[in-house]
């Protein structure tokens, strides 16, 4: 009796899994906040988002975590501050680390959304850019299947399988290998392949996971994490024909990337039961590289602690998930954080979690049956080697945002910068000498955060 008992209710899973989400993480590298056509880009088309976007929402107060690669990724994967796992810049050889007081890898300890989600019946799949361990020197790097993936294909940032890329140029028209220490480290095939087209590869194995998981049953939680549109820049010899300048190169490097996703949007929109039950999400892991992407009116770039840094384009979409009145609009109003995307994403998919996560359930907003913000403030911690950086100098060490409120100081509370940031997204009138009050109470909250964190330290700036 027992045992039928226990074979009946797993019977009930299988079939509740069915009516379960699939989701699909588009996480791209280094793009600025209106480099989507959609969000204002009028040097290139991105017209395969921009059809997602006008079908979906498009968030324009969404943050990452980080203004820099690692732990943003640490961020939207745990829904912790990556500080709490001693990443908070990009992860580099083991004695670079070591200098920044940096581990070398992400905690497999640490809350994975992959790991609950597959734990709950979803075939889980991280196809793309890695780069929380497994890079440059570090070998020795825990495998992406250990962190709650069923399968993974990665690059040079990341162990397992790997697309390692070949590059050429008109003046150079034979492919040549870069990033040729990651093949030293081993511990996974090696698939030499276009820079060009590796967007492509990625997508391509997104789409057989996905036909997988169809003919297993199973609900597919799957991280599409391009090296797009980080530099160095390789279109096609063909994306060539703006010029060989860096915003030139950037540029063809985003259309082309945009056509690559084309037909992992295809495939889902031709299949009826994929499309009304599959939310896509789509933003950047932070702000742009200077004279490359852009932020609009935004002040800042990557690694900087300034909108233009942290702010994302963020679009959903999900005809069968969304709320149909606000399907093809616009949310100027909610502001949320990427560390929300893990208990959200939960929340849709029927999981209870016994984690502690820094970020709120914003599922609602998320699928837009609510304009809500997030309740709590948010907090930055600069990275620790970006003092002075893309001719910003003495730049912030801390940062905060609690509604229409941000502030920016340094680790003592010097140099404070208070913008009404509802009023002033490009951050140009510190209003710190206008409250005072205001400016000592959030310093003291940014200080109380700071002190709640492992404490790093760090031998040199980089300036």
């Amino acid at each position: 009796m027992k045992f039928l008992l226990t074979a009946f209710l797993c019977f009930l899973c299988v079939v509740k899994a069915e009516d379960r989400p699939n989701i699909v993480m588009i996480f791209i590298d280094d793009m600025g906040w209106s480099d989507f056509s959609c969000f204002g880009n009028s040097d290139a088309q991105t017209k395969n988002i921009d059809t997602l976007a006008a079908e979906g929402i498009c968030f324009e107060q969404f943050y990452v975590n980080s203004p820099i690669c690692s732990p943003s990724r640490v961020a939207i994967s745990t829904g912790q501050y990556p500080q709490r796992w001693k990443i908070n810049s990009y992860l580099a050889r083991r004695e670079v680390n070591k200098k920044r007081g940096m581990a070398n890898w992400l905690d497999p300890k640490a809350p994975m959304l992959a790991r609950s989600l597959k734990q709950a019946g979803y075939a889980t799949g991280h196809f793309g850019k890695w780069h929380m361990g497994g890079q440059r020197n570090v070998g020795d790097a825990p495998l992406i299947t250990e962190y709650g993936f069923d399968e993974s294909l990665t690059n040079f940032e990341g162990l397992g399988p790997r697309l390692l890329p070949l590059v050429r140029t008109p003046q150079k028209p034979q492919f040549r290998k870069i990033w040729q220490d990651s093949e030293k480290l081993g511990r996974g095939e090696i698939f030499w392949t276009d820079r060009a087209k590796i967007t492509d590869e990625f997508t391509k194995a997104s789409i057989k996971f996905i036909q997988k998981a169809q003919a297993d049953n199973k609900p597919f939680y799957i991280n599409l994490w391009p090296d797009d549109v980080h530099s160095p820049f390789y279109p096609t010899l063909e994306g060539w024909h703006r010029g060989a300048d860096k915003r030139s190169l950037y540029l063809s490097v985003l259309e082309e990337m945009d056509s690559q996703f084309a037909q992992l949007f295809d495939f889902i929109k031709a299949d009826p039961k994929l499309k009304n039950n599959t939310l896509i999400l789509i933003c950047s892991d932070n702000g742009p590289e200077k004279d490359a992407g852009q932020a609009a009116n935004l002040k800042g770039y990557k690694t900087h602690l300034y909108e233009g840094g942290i702010r994302s384009s963020l679009i959903a979409w999900g005809p069968g998930i969304l709320a149909e009145d606000k399907q093809g609009t616009r949310n100027k109003q909610s502001v949320f954080f990427a560390i929300d995307i893990v208990p959200s994403i939960l929340k849709l998919a029927g999981v209870n979690s016994q984690e502690n996560y820094d970020g709120e359930d914003m599922a609602d907003t998320l699928i837009g049956h609510s304009m809500a913000s997030r309740k709590a403030p948010i907090y930055y911690d600069r990275p620790p080697d970006r003092k002075s950086y893309y001719g910003f100098q003495n730049l912030p060490d801390l940062a905060m945002r609690d509604g229409d409120w941000k502030l920016l100081c340094n680790y003592d509370g010097s140099n404070p910068q208070l913008y009404n940031i509802t009023n002033d997204a490009g951050e140009q009138n510190n209003l710190s000498d206008d409250h005072p009050e205001l400016t000592q109470k959030m310093i003291a909250r940014l200080k109380a955060w700071k002190s709640t964190l492992p404490q790093i330290r760090i031998k040199k700036e980089v300036q």
